[in-house]
């Protein structure tokens, strides 16, 4: 299924109206205020968020997993997926593969058909957390930190292929995440591990081309619950120095234990030009890849405001962040919730751009809590979503994707097409 320009260009007919209405307004009131709307619409418009593989099929849980249908077979579907989100909301123009559920038969081939949809190639993800059919030798105990050299160097060579994988469909990034750990005190020797895996990361990186950035993931717990090699951000971050100028920290929102400053560390990554990426969703109990915004929208909004605050200093090392998004769940439509998604984080970004820097650092420096409070609470509690719209109206997007999307009755084409037993390659 492919959405055609004129089925949106009908859809913003019929709702053209209302949204003048509302753009108009909110356009007047921010002007009024000193913004600059044609450069902040400009900002929204150019915001692209890749969107992984494995999101477009429903994720499931330990205890069990219910397609949806239509879900799509192979790589091609995958990428014919994502051009729908495309079509839609012209905001979802990168792709993020996942190998080895993700090798392409034909790169060229590949690299082609993505481009027809205007897609190109975000981070490719290595895969060292699952043992996969003919593998030699077993990750049960680890894989880069593993105690036995010949595993170790299974997984570098695997992690090598993932790049060379990349440089075929013109990809500048990897990501490394990690399971390895231990699920009982003694089971590991800490020093050993961390060792280990900072070796096999050397062997990877040495592979990396000179124009890629290494992204290095952390997460707490899970699947090992005493410890995890990398388990946190300064733990990523230690790794990176160590390793050199192309490896970065990748934050995942998901990736905290509870109540943590989140803010804080983008804040301190990005100070000291460490922060490579971000994995986009949301929690409320540990790593629940729910859709972004719909659990602690107010937060989302505090991490944009140091990302748009690092990104807008001029004095800033660190390089733009490559942004996406990690979730999924067993009770949505994947492409409805990642259009939702996408929504949330833009949404985020803008409020973001309407805080006044100055009048912030003025209340910061004069320690003026309450009105540092009011500067920011008050960008957040702008409706910035005829924003949005203009600027998705603007890049001959749809006004309101998620209608727009029920309205073609995208998910019952895609049964049609497909089949209603259809799951996701990798899941």
């Amino acid at each position: 299924m492919k959405i055609e320009k004129n089925q949106v260009e009908q859809h913003n007919q019929q709702h053209s109206k209302q949204h003048e209405r509302n753009f108009l307004f909110l356009a007047e009131t921010l002007t009024n205020q000193g913004v600059d709307v044609g450069s902040l619409l400009q900002k929204i418009g150019n915001l692209q968020i890749a969107i992984p593989s494995w999101a477009l099929g429903t994720g499931g849980t330990r205890f069990g997993r219910f397609s949806g249908g239509g879900e799509p077979r192979n790589l091609e579907e995958k990428i014919s997926d994502i051009g729908l989100l495309h079509a839609l909301n012209r905001s979802s123009g990168a792709i993020s593969l996942h190998i080895p559920w993700d090798i392409p038969q034909d790169a060229e081939a590949t690299k082609s058909l993505a481009s027809s949809y205007d897609i190109i190639f975000d981070a490719v993800n290595s895969n060292t957390f699952q043992d996969q059919k003919d593998q030699k030798l077993s990750y049960k105990f680890g894989s880069l930190a593993h105690t036995h050299k010949d595993v170790r160097q299974q997984a570098i060579e695997h992690n090598i292929e993932v790049i060379k994988y990349g440089q075929m469909l013109g990809s500048k990034a990897t990501t490394v995440w990690l399971s390895d750990g231990s699920c009982f005190p003694a089971q590991q020797n800490f020093r050993k591990a961390f060792q280990n895996t900072y070796e096999s990361l050397q062997s990877i990186y040495s592979h990396l081309p000179h124009d890629w950035k290494m992204l290095i993931e952390y997460k707490p717990y899970e699947p090992n619950f005493y410890s995890t090699v990398i388990q946190d951000w300064g733990t990523s971050f230690l790794l990176a120095n160590k390793l050199g100028k192309q490896a970065f920290t990748l934050v995942d929102l998901g990736h905290h234990l509870p109540n943590t400053n989140i803010e804080q560390i983008v804040a301190t990554l990005m100070m000291e030009g460490k922060l490579g990426g971000f994995h986009f969703n949301d929690s409320k109990y540990g790593d629940d890849d729910l859709t972004v915004g719909s659990i602690k929208p107010y937060q989302l909004f505090l991490i944009f405001s140091e990302l748009v605050e690092g990104m807008e200093d001029k004095n800033s090392k660190n390089p733009i962040p490559a942004w996406m998004i990690d979730a999924s769940h067993n009770v949505k439509d994947p492409l409805e919730d990642l259009l939702q998604s996408v929504e949330a984080i833009k949404i985020a970004y803008a409020q973001a751009l309407l805080i006044d820097r100055k009048e912030l650092a003025d209340a910061q420096h004069n320690n003026d809590t309450v009105k540092a409070q009011e500067i920011v609470q008050n960008a957040y509690r702008t409706d910035v979503r005829p924003l949005l719209a203009e600027a998705r109206r603007r890049n001959k997007a749809a006004l309101m994707p998620l209608t727009l999307f029920r309205e073609l009755k995208v998910r019952e084409k895609l049964v049609d097409e497909r089949g209603k037993l259809t799951i996701a390659t990798g899941l």
